[in-house]
């Protein structure tokens, strides 16, 4: 795990110091970027400096801690420092306005809500630096838990299939494929469907990772990619609109995709492109896998057209980030419009998340278990995974 890549990071020498790594830049460039109020971690999730839905919902976190943080050490304290009911004035359109910054990822707002429970709790006769201190440790608690279980769902995961194909695949032989990027980059470390195809190479049960590029963000070509390369792992990217060739040509043993909200019927909703891919594993009988945390399952809403479901700029589809080539010296990097002036208003479609039915899922995996359909099922009873 050593050579895993991180997207956060804190500085126990400094109260309150946040930064993160601009993954508009990768893989060509490693920006760190300091994340100084609440306000530029909310613009940071917004512009997708940082993105992945538990990295999302850690630095939402952690953007708090950080702001109290700061405040506590100033002398004198700031005045929303005077009281417990200062305190909470001053946060709660602080932990709404995070909330807004994107719909569709559940885990934001599950953090969003143990931060608020905290804030509430604390009574009147609570000082306001206990209460301080309590918000700052859940919201540390928030990133901390990640990791942990990010190993857990991908173990997990890793040996139900490794089960499912015994006897039908030579040992070592497991070729998977992904969408977009869910490695450490994605989350607090390790990953989830990243995690799961990293623990199959770690316990050499991979022969090689597929993964789409996943535009038009390109996470997969440069995320993925720049992350399976660090850990050393066989690999090979694919366009979005190769995953019907790939599976023609090459026997691939199953898919495994990431989730940013799951239904309590067991629809998904993920990176846009993860419902073609499952279309096609569907007509391949390629076993289909979303791993994701328990704070991913949102058993509040009773399928997937409950799901919000974000919309990007038009003009975000219509662009591309790369470094020039042939290369220069300092990797220098251009934006590029790769299409003609269109009608941003009425000419793009351009939804970051797609809905996979649960009739098309074979597996979800947290990290309290694996949940699979019942026989003739059309959905999934998730209660003994959450």
């Amino acid at each position: 795990m050593s050579k895993m890549m991180t997207s956060i990071r804190t500085t126990s020498g400094e109260p309150g110091k946040l930064e993160i790594v601009n993954q508009l830049l990768l893989p060509h460039t490693t920006e760190w970027i300091e994340i100084n109020s609440v306000d530029e971690a909310y613009d940071a999730i917004k512009s997708m400096k940082i993105r992945g839905a538990p990295a999302i919902a850690s630095l939402a976190a952690l953007s708090i801690a950080s702001h109290l943080s700061r405040a506590i050490s100033q002398t004198p304290p700031p005045e929303f420092l005077s009281s417990s009911a200062t305190l909470r004035a001053h946060l709660q359109p602080l932990l709404d306005h995070l909330l807004t910054s994107r719909p569709t990822a559940v885990n934001l707002g599950v953090a969003i809500k143990r931060l608020t429970k905290t804030l509430e709790v604390g009574g009147d006769d609570q000082s306001v630096s206990e209460l301080a201190l309590e918000l700052i440790k859940e919201a540390n608690a928030i990133n901390d838990e990640d990791v942990g279980r990010n190993w857990q769902m991908s173990r997990l995961g890793a040996e139900w299939l490794v089960e499912q194909t015994k006897g039908k695949v030579a040992s070592g032989n497991l070729n998977v494929m992904t969408v977009c990027n869910t490695g450490s980059l994605a989350t607090s470390g390790y990953g989830t469907a990243l995690g799961l195809v990293t623990y199959l190479f770690e316990t050499k049960s991979l022969k090689k990772a597929y993964y789409t590029q996943s535009a038009p963000y390109h996470q997969g070509s440069r995320l993925t990619s720049l992350e399976l390369k660090t850990l050393g792992i066989p690999s090979v990217m694919i366009c979005d609109t190769m995953v019907g060739s790939l599976f023609q040509n090459v026997e691939i043993h199953a898919v495994v995709v990431g989730a940013d909200r799951v239904a309590r019927n067991g629809d998904t909703a993920n990176k846009v492109g993860t419902y073609n891919a499952a279309v096609l594993a569907a007509r391949h009988r390629i076993p289909f896998i979303v791993v994701a945390p328990v704070s991913t399952i949102d058993l509040d809403i009773p399928d997937g057209s409950h799901i919000p479901i974000e919309h990007r700029p038009p003009l975000e589809a219509c662009l591309a980030r790369g470094a020039l080539y042939p290369p220069t010296p300092n990797k220098d990097q251009a934006v590029v419009q790769i299409t003609p002036d269109l009608d941003l208003a009425e000419g793009v479609y351009n939804p970051s998340f797609d809905v996979t039915p649960a009739e098309l899922i074979s597996a979800v995996v947290t990290e309290k278990g694996v949940a699979v359909k019942g026989e003739g099922a059309g959905g999934f009873d998730l209660s003994g995974v959450v």
